[in-house]
């Protein structure tokens, strides 16, 4: 018997049980559309958070105070005051890899106009920030280097900041807001940016001279951070070495006394994310992954029942010619076929669902093409390896026994 013939005899016998072969598919159905949801929405995640950190620059490099023991106590980095104007000079002064630097000052207060007030934070930063972490003004202007010599009371706020304050579209440039009893004059509006993918609202915002927040909010001699760019991002390595150089030289630290700052850059925590986002991926496949073992086992189950059914029919094959092998493999083809019908509905209905379901609830979702190849083929892989008892113990039947069986 060729295989062109096993074939049609393996269809006609699973057509002959449509409801049992559908529930059999219904485990490899449900197990695979399981799996490529589990690996939509991990990659729709990973490059969610990866688009999410690219607007905000990828050659972004974030220079932070450096965690440090006093009396035997770890002191928080934040209440650290190790960078200081000297370093932002002697950055700005040595850079060769670097292109924006921007000191920052922040402090989280109410900024209140008229009677209206919301809470927020107010940056204290240079012009070049706005470039740094690609914010562009939809209105009126940035404020300048001589803002900053004169620590001017100017600010550029985000538009939350305008419908919480001032109404939806009002137009601000000139008007005054007050952020700790401090008045500031608006001179331009940021562009929205919406929300983040951590619910942070990035238009709940005020940025003013890094000067001003010092000496009239904040009250303060020294920087929270120091954030630079990087020429390209091929070149934040370079960039990182060269700032702790600078820094490590301004603070006189010699040999192998550790760092009283911290460097990091955005193309590292991109590649954290990703490693995380990938691990937590995959444990979603692998918990999805569980249910086709349960498939399988049923596909087994099945099989194992169909040639019980039909012993005489097998004997009865046998008598006419058809060796164990050839039996072996009529009913391994079955197995595979009920797998790999089942496979296919199954990334049918994953891919479907992570079309227009997985949206639906406010979840970023991705097909990766390798995910529908690899379910496929570990569907043939569960028809073959849960159909080959079955088949063996089809193959292994004596025809005389076979044919007496009732």
């Amino acid at each position: 018997m060729n295989i062109l013939n096993l074939f049609k005899v393996s269809i006609r016998a699973v057509a002959n049980n449509k409801m049992r072969s559908f529930l059999s598919m219904l485990g490899i159905i449900i197990g695979v559309a399981a799996v490529i949801i589990m690996m939509s929405i991990g990659q729709g995640s990973k490059e969610s958070i990866r688009a999410e950190l690219s607007t905000m620059g990828t050659n972004l490099i974030n220079i932070r105070p450096g965690a440090d023991m006093r009396g035997g106590v770890r002191q928080d980095p934040s209440s650290m005051q190790t960078l200081k104007m000297a370093d932002y000079e002697r950055i700005m002064r040595e850079k060769k890899y670097v292109t924006n630097v921007s000191p920052e000052v922040t402090a989280s207060g109410q900024a209140i106009y008229g009677n209206s007030n919301t809470n927020t934070t107010v940056y204290g930063e240079s012009p070049e920030y706005l470039d740094i972490k690609q914010w562009t003004i939809e209105q009126g202007d940035c404020f300048t280097q001589e803002d900053i010599k004169k620590a001017a009371k100017v600010c550029v706020v985000g538009t939350t900041i305008v419908k919480e304050l001032y109404g939806e579209g009002a137009d601000v440039i000139g008007k005054t807001i007050r952020f700790k009893s401090i008045p500031m004059r608006i001179i331009g509006v940021l562009k929205s940016k919406g929300y983040n993918n951590w619910g942070m609202d990035q238009d709940n915002v005020i940025i003013a001279p890094y000067s001003t927040v010092m000496k009239r909010i904040a009250a303060q001699t020294w920087f929270s951070s120091i954030v630079c760019s990087a020429i390209t991002e091929e070149l934040s390595d370079a960039a990182i070495e060269e700032l702790t150089q600078i820094l490590r030289d301004n603070h006189k630290l010699k040999g192998d006394a550790a760092d009283d700052f911290t460097i990091r850059s955005q193309a590292e925590m991109m590649e954290t994310m990703s490693s995380t986002m990938d691990t937590v991926t995959i444990i979603l496949v692998v918990a999805a992954a569980f249910s086709l073992l349960v498939a399988g086992i049923g596909i087994m189950n099945i099989m194992l029942v169909s040639v019980t059914e039909r012993t005489k029919e097998i004997g009865l094959r046998m008598a006419v010619g058809a060796t164990g092998p050839v039996i072996s493999l009529q009913f391994l083809i079955e197995s595979v076929l009920i797998s790999v019908t089942g496979g296919l509905l199954g990334i049918l209905v994953g891919c479907s669902a992570s079309e227009f379901i997985v949206p639906m609830f406010n979840m970023p979702s991705s097909v990766p093409a390798w995910s529908i190849y690899v379910s496929f083929f570990v569907c043939v892989c569960i028809g073959v390896l849960f159909g080959y008892i079955p088949a063996q113990k089809a193959a292994n039947m004596d025809p005389i026994e076979a044919i007496r069986h009732e």
